[in-house]
């Protein structure tokens, strides 16, 4: 660790379109500090959105299931690989620190692209074993920063976007590729854990309906799974991919998440303001509420599982409109992404306003309020008191936009592994 303190990382700034990136870093190391304040100024500065990417020694302990791996042929490692080649043929901190072939790279892109993907694109994703952390593959995503000096790396003519005056858009596919793939990979994990409480409540609540619309949409996987291999390596998607199908059966689900959106606000709505309610009054509109599983929350995971799985085709299909239009591929990307991207927010938002008004209600036993109530009643409206508060943890209404982290784990062999986009935490 003491090492890893005194440790020199080299930084690159790589332009996602014909500009000219203003020299602001010089050739001194920096801290994480001024980095992170070197990435506003740029953002605020240069005509098109311009990234930083790290160099850090790959950690020993690394958890790989929550990436997506890609193999040496991919066009992400190829862009990766002939990057880090041009740069290290004038950057002597940047071979050193690439020497071994086994590095962590860190890609920070500015928070009006993270604007431009979404709000409900990229957000934390709470840790279990740390309250208030969220998951991430380098630790946190600063354990390291936070300990190293930065090194700006030098201008890398070929590579045609590195530092320095003059860079042009040649960082565009590296910079493109690595968003699409994390952010691909982010909303998968949203994915799995949905598929996780989907099964644990459907175990409980034996409704047939509710398994049919969970296995229409866990079905739907395969099909984006193909597509997505297919365009990480620049293939075309074809119709024997049965993409179409499972766009279908997901617009389906989220047509429903809507009416059961429009249902749950027109409930709430009619609620007397200020008064306390019934809980049999409550569970009326929100079947299971009071209870640990129940229709609602079973609902609430459907919809969420059709949220993530309507985002990775979004993906997919921006980065297929960008491929087909190299002259301004970053633009493209980011252009496509915002035409399906409101209304996924506006649903997501629309849910959590839900849930944080009903965490707030104030519960009355049945009948209203009584002398006496039995021990049962007694228990019950606490325990359903205590699990309708809890429905707003962690709910974020309209979450802050802030710059994107995407880390990418590379092997000896060239291959890599992307982890899940998150908001960089510095």
């Amino acid at each position: 660790m003491a090492e890893a303190r005194k440790a020199l990382v080299p930084v690159w700034t790589l332009a996602t379109g014909d500009v000219r990136v203003p020299a602001l870093a010089g050739d001194e190391p920096m801290t994480a500090e001024r980095l992170a304040e070197l990435r506003g100024v740029l953002a605020a500065m240069a005509d098109a959105p311009i990234a930083t990417l790290e160099a850090h020694p790959l950690p020993d302990k690394l958890d790989r299931s929550r990436g997506i791996p890609l193999d040496a042929a991919s066009p992400l490692a190829q862009h990766l690989s002939q990057f880090i080649a041009q740069s290290t043929r004038s950057s002597l901190t940047a071979a050193r620190a690439t020497a071994g072939g086994e590095i962590l790279y860190r890609m920070v892109v500015p928070a009006k692209v993270a604007a431009q993907l979404g709000q409900g694109m990229v957000r934390s994703m709470p840790s279990k074993a740390v309250a208030g952390g969220i998951h991430g593959a380098l630790m946190n995503s600063t354990g390291i920063a936070a300990n190293a000096t930065f090194v700006p790396v030098g201008k890398v003519a070929a590579a045609g976007a590195v530092g320095g005056a003059g860079a042009t858009a040649g960082a565009a596919p590296l910079v493109l590729m690595a968003v699409a793939v994390g952010v691909s990979a982010h909303a998968d994990y949203k994915r799995q854990k949905a598929i996780e409480h989907i099964t644990e409540l459907l175990e409980q609540l034996h409704e047939q309906k509710l398994e049919e619309e969970h296995s229409e949409l866990d079905g739907c996987r395969d099909a984006i799974d193909k597509a997505t291999a297919i365009l990480l390596d620049q293939g075309k998607l074809g119709i024997s991919l049965g993409l179409d199908s499972a766009v279908h059966a997901i617009n389906t689900a989220l047509g429903r998440a809507d009416r059961r959106l429009a249902q749950w606000q027109s409930a709430l709505d009619k609620l007397p303001d200020g008064k306390p309610v019934e809980i049999g009054t409550l569970t009326k509109s929100f079947p299971g509420v009071d209870e640990h599983g129940g229709t609602f929350r079973a609902h609430l995971e459907l919809a969420a599982l059709a949220v993530a799985l309507k985002r990775r085709v979004v993906v997919l299909q921006a980065v297929e409109h960008a491929q087909d239009n190299l002259d301004n591929m970053f633009e493209n990307f980011t252009r496509e992404l915002k035409r399906d991207q409101q209304r996924l927010d506006e649903l997501e938002s629309g849910i959590a306003r839900v849930l944080v008004h009903l965490s707030a209600l104030e519960l009355a036993g049945p009948q209203g309020w009584r002398p006496v109530f039995t021990t049962d009643e007694v228990d019950r409206l606490m325990r359903a008191a205590h699990r309708i508060r809890k429905l707003g943890d962690g709910v974020m209404v309209n979450s802050r936009t802030t710059d994107v982290a995407i880390e990418i784990a590379r092997d000896r062999d060239g291959s890599v592994v992307v982890f899940p986009a998150l908001p960089a935490a510095g």
